[in-house]
């Protein structure tokens, strides 16, 4: 049986991103963790730029998948809207090297890790555009800057579940659905 070396590696470096942050991930310690000699690394990925750029291709898969499969379900607009950014949310927080980008990028404000957590984010809003620009077309919200109205309804459901938690008591998914209802029905929803 072969081993993947390229999983291995990847999986590796992952590991070694979560602890310890783009910043301080070394191709030795991704080496070391993965039990492969540092020119195996090289054979597969030229740098930690590009290797980092896989591990970030694959979790953009695997979003993508996740909003798809969402976005298939029968269910009116709103309801595909929430269930689509209750899955960001989610994705977010499951995946352990998103919430370490998203520190190092507040602590030491590492670049990569910076273009690591907008690059997660734009497959988020490029999504969300196109389900706004479906539901245009089909009626269910009104005629509106696609692109804006996904940026407007992300960040502004991102701010009530966690830039709200950091001064005030933290509101329960139904509460945010309200607030975001108030907002969104007097504006693309039809």
């Amino acid at each position: 049986m072969s081993i993947d070396r390229k999983s291995l590696i990847l999986q590796a470096a992952t590991q070694s991103f979560v602890q310890f942050g783009y910043k301080a991930t070394t191709m030795d310690q991704v080496s070391k963790i993965a039990n492969v000699g540092k020119g195996t690394i090289y054979t597969f990925f030229k740098n930690k730029d590009e290797l980092f750029a896989e591990i970030l291709d694959k979790a953009s898969q695997e979003l993508t998948s996740v909003m798809s499969r969402l976005a298939a379900e029968d269910h009116t607009f709103i309801q595909k809207l929430f269930n689509l950014l209750d899955s960001i949310l989610e994705f977010r927080s499951d995946h352990e090297l998103f919430i370490k980008l998203a520190q190092e990028v507040r602590d030491i404000g590492t670049v990569q890790a910076l273009e690591g957590v907008k690059r997660m984010e734009k497959y988020a809003l490029d999504f969300l555009r196109q389900q706004i620009e479906l539901a245009i077309s089909r009626g269910e919200a009104k005629p509106c800057d696609p692109s804006v109205a996904a940026f407007m309804i992300l960040r502004l459901y991102l701010a009530l579940t966690t830039e709200w938690n950091k001064e005030h008591e933290p509101l329960d998914k139904s509460r945010i659905k309200e607030h975001m209802i108030l907002f969104i029905s007097n504006g693309i929803l039809a």
